[in-house]
């Protein structure tokens, strides 16, 4: 591949801010300063204006393969991804069949190697997800897994869930992520419980459904010493309790989505299954803490739970139709527009969150560190005053369920860089 020179951005990483050209040679970063010489037979994309930084990387996206590819393939998701600006994302193992074995780790890397970005395999805690027997760990942690979780259905039972945090204890790296969702409390309940469900009539699952598996988890946190990650926390209660875990020390970490940010409760009155998700939306009181959680530390990444499904499931009604919405490619402008702009996080807080600290919870080293020299070179361009509107029809997934349609979003990728090579040019994907 030519080189590539990115001139007359600023750069923006954990290590800072400065203005500077970004030299990339072979698939590395070779030279960051001013007034970098391009070399002869260069491709030079002015950047004037725009950030370059880290690519971002995604802890939470299902990718539906195997097993659902009507709704979304790991080659259109990772399209989504890159237009969003990601350079790895972690796919999640609620798929047909489950990532509980070797082999299915073995089809998704396959699928996954000429993506637009790099697609990281988690695997199952339990197997099947069913959450009555482990699932292999240490044989999917010897193909490199590190992150564990029964996403879409959680390890309700305690001492099932303490064996395998007792076993990741031996696992060098190797996190368990928690949906946190008692069934008995979440039996039957299609969005937050509050006074808008009970004015729509549609049954509710109440925040405490979400925050007694916390406060569980981090009892189990303590007594094995296991990494545990808590993902798209979604209530009040569930943010306070990680907060006071890691003033105790404790090795957690917690993951937010853009809609537990952005949006309550109150979006689900047109009964539009479009806003149904899990956990659900809820108050108005969650999403000031979610907010406050991004700012302090508390949650240390931005995820998108990027969850698609096909039209004609998520026009069933509201009780019938499935949970999820789409993220990938909304993240990052819903981060600008609703954290940065509002001053809630500043622009380095912000690609903190969506970059190198969901990196290095995924133990993805190449990725999300400096914009250095000798660093692989997977970054992302963006331009911060760039404004537009979210046309669910121009989104790259093969699924239409965002939220955002018709929202107007400031701040877009330009470009990404995976590996050198340019697989997003001017917000055209180029794979």
């Amino acid at each position: 591949m030519p080189d590539l020179v990115l001139r007359g951005g600023t750069v923006l990483d954990a290590t800072g801010e400065r203005r500077a050209d970004v030299l990339v040679r072979d698939g590395v970063v070779t030279d960051v300063g001013p007034g970098v010489d391009a070399p002869a037979g260069a491709h030079v994309l002015d950047v004037e204006g725009c950030i370059v930084g880290p690519g971002l990387v995604d802890l939470h996206a299902h990718l539906r393969e195997p097993g659902d590819e009507d709704a979304e393939t790991i080659e259109t998701g990772a399209r989504a991804a890159a237009l969003g600006g990601y350079t790895a994302v972690v796919a999640m193992p609620n798929t047909d069949p489950p990532i509980d074995s070797a082999a299915v780790v073995d089809q998704i890397r396959r699928a996954g190697r000429d993506a637009a970005c790099h697609v990281s395999v988690s695997g199952c805690i339990t197997k099947e997800r069913a959450g009555a027997e482990l699932a292999p760990l240490g044989e999917l942690h010897a193909m490199g897994v590190r992150i564990f979780t029964d996403d879409g259905a959680c390890v309700a039972d305690g001492g099932l869930m303490r064996r395998a945090l007792e076993y990741a204890t031996a696992l060098p790296g190797a996190i368990l992520a928690q949906h946190c969702e008692d069934p008995a409390l979440a039996r039957g309940g299609h969005m937050h419980e509050g006074p808008w469900s009970s004015w729509l009539g549609i049954p509710g699952q109440p925040g405490e459904a979400e925050s007694v598996v916390v406060a569980r988890d981090l009892s189990l946190c303590a007594l094995t010493r296991a990494r545990v990650h808590f993902l798209h926390l979604s209530s009040a209660a569930s943010v306070d309790l990680v907060r006071a875990a890691k003033a105790r020390g404790l090795p957690v970490t917690a993951e937010a989505a853009p809609h537990h940010f952005t949006l309550t409760h109150a979006s689900c009155a047109a009964y539009d299954p479009v806003y149904k998700v899990n956990p659900p939306l809820r108050s108005d009181e969650d999403v000031a803490a979610i907010k406050a959680g991004l700012a302090d530390g508390t949650i240390d990444a931005i995820a998108t739970d990027h969850a698609p499904h096909p039209k004609e499931e998520k026009e069933r009604p509201f009780d019938e139709a499935p949970p999820g919405m789409l993220g990938l490619e909304t993240a990052l402008s819903l981060t600008l527009t609703e954290l940065v702009a509002a001053e809630v996080l500043t622009l380095a807080q912000a690609l903190a969150l969506l970059s190198w600290r969901p990196a290095v919870i995924a133990g993805l080293e190449g990725h999300g560190g400096p914009v250095a020299p000798g660093r692989p070179a997977h970054l992302c361009v963006i331009d911060p005053e760039a404004v537009w509107d979210v046309d669910p029809a121009r989104l790259a997934s093969k699924s239409r369920n965002t939220p955002y349609a018709g929202r107007k979003l400031t701040g877009r990728i330009r470009h990404t860089i995976y590996g050198g090579e340019p697989v997003v040019l001017d917000g055209v994907a180029q794979r």
